[in-house]
């Protein structure tokens, strides 16, 4: 029965990760106004909003399986208090701040007019960091870690998040200049 949940805790780490990714680059796209043509702007916004709350819930799921496994060691403290956990303190750290990160993204994206634009923007970039953190996680703490398909999948999930990236800031900068000279 442990190893069922070990499978269990496993797979929905990485389904987390993958929807998170995928949350964090339609999001990019979507504020670049990179989106295309093919659906129209509410589409992809709910695309990105629904991603967004699934990577949540298997997160959640993700935490849950690991305090049910009976072999992982780790509490409740552990799961919501960074540092505490006996073994594996950092990689287990970045598991809870990146925890930490999606659920205040997610949760200021539903009363978003009570927020000011910036302090909303400043709390939904930190889900940048939560996908990083969540990254470094599962390096760490992962029985994956050094299978070369993880690697590649990492790898392919961290270059898409900086493509989006650096296509975002270079709309906001591009979009920031012709304003200015507008004026």
């Amino acid at each position: 029965m442990d190893q069922w949940w070990w499978y269990l805790t496993r797979s929905t780490g990485i389904v987390a990760t993958v929807l998170a990714v995928s949350s964090l680059v339609l999001g990019l796209f979507f504020s670049a106004r990179n989106m295309g043509r093919l659906r129209p702007p509410a589409w992809w916004l709910d695309l990105h909003n629904y991603l967004g709350g699934l990577a949540l819930v298997f997160t959640g799921a993700h935490v849950l399986a690991s305090l049910l496994d009976p072999g992982s060691g780790i509490g409740i403290l552990q799961t919501v208090v960074p540092g505490t956990a006996p073994v594996e303190r950092w990689a287990i750290t970045w598991g809870v701040l990146a925890t930490y990160a999606f659920a205040a993204t997610v949760f200021t994206s539903w009363p978003k007019r009570l927020f000011s634009r910036r302090a909303w923007r400043i709390v939904h970039f930190v889900s940048v960091a939560g996908v990083a953190l969540g990254g470094l996680h599962a390096i760490q703490l992962g029985t994956d870690g050094g299978a070369s398909l993880f690697e590649l999948g990492l790898a392919a999930a961290t270059l898409a998040a900086v493509y989006a990236l650096f296509v975002r800031l270079i709309g906001a900068l591009t979009r920031s200049r012709s304003h200015r000279t507008s004026r």
